[in-house]
Formats: C-alpha cells, structure tokens, sequence
C-alpha cells in the first residue's frame, strides 16, 4: 500500500467515525427524553398514619371533602411514559378535563372521570409526537379522546388534614383508541389550600390497545406503558 492510498483510506476513517458521532448525537437528541414528569404534591407533604391523622396541619372535615369538583385544566396534566433500550421517554398531555364526586363517608357513591386530548401529546420533539399520533398507535384523527371513568375506591379516610397525604386505590376504565381496559391506579391525594390534589399511577400494555411496541435497528421499546395522573381538583 502507498502512501497516498494510505492517506485516502485515514481521511476516510476520520470522515466515517465523524458521521457516525454525529448521527449518534442526532439520535439521542431525536428518541432522548425532553420531559419532566412535574408532580403536584409538593415532596415535603407529610403521609398520613393508618388513623387517618398526621402529627400537623388542621383536620379537614367531610363536609369540606364531599361534593362535585372539576379537574382544574390549567395545572392538570397526564404522562405516558416508555422504555426504551436507551432511557425511559416521557410524553406529557395537559389538555386533561373531569369531574369528580368525592364522598369520604360512603366510597361507593363516589364517582370520577376524565377525558384526555390526545392532539396534545408532547414529548418535545414534533417528528415524534406525530409519528405516535398516527394510526398504527394512537390513531388520533379517528380516537381524538382517551377517558377514564373510575368504578372504585379504597383506602380514603373519613376525615383528612390539611397538607398530609393519604394513600388510596382507584380502580377504573381506561378507553384508549376506542378500547376499554380495566386498570387500577395506586394514587395519593392531599387537600391542600381549598384543592384536592392527586398523584396515581398504572401500567398499560401496547397490546391492551391493538398496538406494537416500536422496535428499528438502534432501538427496541418494551411493551409497558406507564401512565401517571397529576390532577388538581377545583370544588
């Protein structure tokens, strides 16, 4: 081998090493995670003891908690998220509506539930929030709206206090692309300042509504779907 076929054969190498870091980096920034999952209970709530009572705070009676509060749209929103063979990706959607009957006293007349535009799903890059849009996932122009209507609770107590956090199930319907699928969320809710908030979450499949995991040659999805609700509730 000469010198020059040498030469031409190291500026080749350089040239493919330099394409394949940048097409790295393109990827990452194009699959990488772009959102923050933001939870409305604050980290320094307190949890509340199995009575029902915290060591502070004002003790919140049930003619505060009962009656009909609607899902606040300005600080509400719903994650999806997804692993993949590089990170978990999170897609946000704050275009969540509802209503909610809260009864402590009596749980089985308590009744909730929601609706998600699913136009507004963001992941916080455009080609991919369209690419799920599409029908071979979400189908979004044929199934605009995801919804949930809960048909259970369990584990509220009958009196809260003002900024602790109580644990509770919630068992439900979640209807996405016109498929229904039981699921049960395991949530934490605080009255706080007048508002209710709740955190819950539950685990879907791509299966449970006619979907495929995504799998290319850089990159395969597993098949589970979290789902987590960040709700403020406005009485």
């Amino acid at each position: 081998m000469n010198k020059k076929t040498r030469n031409i054969l190291i500026i080749v190498a350089i040239v493919v090493v330099i394409v394949a870091i940048g097409g790295y980096q393109f990827m990452k920034s194009y699959m990488g995670n772009k959102v923050a999952i933001e939870q409305v209970i604050p980290a320094t709530n307190t949890s509340t003891e199995s009575s029902g009572t915290a060591a502070s705070g004002a003790s919140v009676a049930g003619d505060q908690l009962n009656g009909d509060w609607k899902i606040n749209t300005d600080s509400s929103k719903v994650y999806f998220s997804v692993t993949t063979s590089q990170e978990t990706v999170n897609f946000v959607d704050n275009k969540v509506t509802g209503n909610w009957t809260v009864n402590v006293d009596d749980p089985t007349k308590m009744v909730a539930e929601g609706q998600i535009d699913m136009s507004a799903i963001d992941s916080g890059t455009a080609q991919r929030d369209e690419h799920v849009k599409e029908a071979d996932f979400f189908d979004v122009a044929k199934f605009p709206q995801a919804t949930f209507k809960a048909t259970s609770f369990e584990g509220l107590p009958t009196t809260w206090t003002e900024g602790a956090t109580n644990d509770f199930t919630m068992k439900g319907t979640l209807t996405v692309k016109g498929i229904d699928k039981d699921v049960t969320v395991v949530g934490k809710a605080v009255y706080q300042g007048g508002q209710i908030l709740l955190s819950g979450t539950t685990t879907v499949t791509f299966e449970d509504f006619g979907m495929k995991n995504p799998h290319s040659v850089v990159l395969s999805t597993q098949n589970d779907i979290g789902v987590q609700l960040e709700l403020t509730l406005d009485k």
